[in-house]
């Protein structure tokens, strides 16, 4: 999982987003990924993350796809971490659209729209996504980085409590990553 942790940059400072691979990593079948993004959430517990709404209805579809018996399990930890932690769930605006469409917008052609979308909301607000996905991460000179993997022998973050023993109860749902991408994408 290679990702830029030795240098800063301009974008350290940046408001960070986050996407429904990142989020959803949390529970992801690979424990270096879920940890690693496990790793992102508890060190910015007290701190601001931006998520586009459409990247939650993303989480959400996936988490739709699974019985009942793992929503009830998942979700008690999902939606007390929105209540603890500062996630503003933003629409796109119209720019973002734009930016998105325009031809010459040095968005990559070949990326989905909703990536596009996604990467011009980020872009108009100045901000750095963080995702654990493979895709937005492997084009260079965008806002985008992927989460690193925790060093060998670290011990695993912990959540204060409840939030601890919720997500442990979460982690009944194991989903692959990234699970927010479409087959063929």
């Amino acid at each position: 999982m290679p990702a830029d942790t030795t240098s800063t940059t301009p974008l350290d400072d940046a408001e960070p987003f986050i996407d429904a691979d990142l989020f959803l990593g949390m529970n992801s079948a690979d424990d270096d990924v879920r940890i690693a993004c496990k790793a992102f959430f508890v060190e910015r517990l007290g701190g601001r993350v931006t998520m586009s709404l459409e990247q939650v209805g993303r989480c959400d579809d996936v988490i739709w796809g699974y019985s009942r018996e793992l929503q009830d399990l998942y979700y008690p930890f999902m939606d007390h971490l929105h209540t603890v932690m500062d996630i503003s769930r933003e629409g796109y605006e119209p720019a973002d659209a734009q930016l998105a469409l325009a031809e010459d917008s040095g968005l990559p052609a070949r990326l989905p729209f909703t990536d596009r979308l996604l990467l011009a909301q980020v872009i108009h607000r100045k901000g750095l996504l963080h995702t654990a996905g493979p895709r937005l991460g492997a084009f260079g000179g965008l806002p985008v980085r992927t989460v690193a993997a925790r060093p060998a022998g670290a011990p695993e973050p912990s959540f204060p409590e409840p939030l601890e023993r919720l997500y442990r109860t979460s982690l009944a749902l194991r989903l692959p990553l990234p699970p927010s991408l479409p087959e063929g994408a």
